[in-house]
């Protein structure tokens, strides 16, 4: 189920990677080819510095991408500081991220871009790794909507190794751990996912199905397309549905993930809708 940081960097829109780095080569290495990639799938590339200045990330990135020039000056490549993205008077501005995504997003529509490619300096959150883990595990759900691809590159330099597992787990892509894409659904409202689950990104599952817990109605939680799941994160799906409404929570999926449930007795709360095996 692992993969490397080479398949990362040539995310799906609605990735959202943790990617540690070792050194500022390897770093740079990275943006480089997530920088050529973001181009190769015209979209809206944005890169957001925070060790590097934007100045500089453009002089040594500039020779390294072909036709890198003539991107920025269509606006097809944008390097942007975490002051400019991040804070608001020197204080993390969570809404202040959301809003120019947000706006990234109409740029790229309004030029016909597909999507946002996103490269982010992760040690802006190096004060607050609590607080950073939680923003990135948050964000999740903004990823639901298909649109926007992200890479956080945490410097192992900076971050031990104990805050770079909890962020590599809030993520549900990093290298070497379980890949899990997903798409949130509207009608019903609900959550499609599909790749795998096991405890290495079980929070960034965990965050997904948070969000579902106070929606009124009946959610649909469509796992069918999942490889893997282990039991502690089956056991997610049946928290959910006790924290809603008896009966208003629906699981689709095929035989080994109905077994799962039933092993643990999810099915005294979910709604088990099986398909058959293709």
């Amino acid at each position: 189920m692992g993969h490397g940081a080479e398949s990362v960097l040539d995310p799906d829109l609605g990735d959202h990677v943790c990617l540690p780095f070792e050194d500022e080569r390897e770093r740079m290495a990275a943006t480089r080819a997530f920088t050529v990639n973001g181009l190769r799938r015209r979209s809206l590339v944005v890169i957001v510095t925070h060790a590097d200045s934007p100045e500089r990330t453009r002089d040594w990135l500039a020779p390294l991408v072909p036709g890198f020039a003539e991107a920025v000056s269509a606006g097809q490549v944008e390097i942007l500081s975490s002051a400019e993205t991040h804070f608001t008077d020197g204080a993390f501005d969570p809404a202040r991220v959301y809003a120019g995504l947000a706006e990234a997003n109409d740029r790229a529509r309004r030029h016909g871009r597909h999507g946002v490619y996103a490269l982010v300096d992760a040690s802006w959150g190096v004060g607050d790794v609590p607080g950073h883990a939680a923003f990135e595990a948050a964000a999740n759900e903004l990823f639901a909507q298909r649109w926007l691809a992200a890479v956080c590159q945490y410097d192992r330099r900076l971050f031990p190794r104990d805050d770079l597992d909890r962020a590599s787990s809030v993520h549900p892509i990093a290298p070497e751990q379980a890949l899990l894409r997903f798409a949130g659904t509207v009608s019903p409202r609900g959550l499609r996912v599909w790749g795998d689950i096991d405890l290495t990104n079980r929070p960034a599952f965990a965050s997904l199905l948070e969000g579902l817990e106070k929606e009124p109605g009946e959610v649909v939680i469509d796992v069918s397309e999942l490889g893997f799941i282990d039991v502690g994160s089956a056991q997610l799906l049946t928290l959910t549905a006790m924290a809603r409404p008896r009966g208003a929570t629906v699981v689709v999926c095929r035989d080994p993930v109905a077994r799962v449930l039933r092993l643990i007795r999810a099915d005294a709360f979910v709604v088990v809708r099986r398909v058959g095996d293709v």
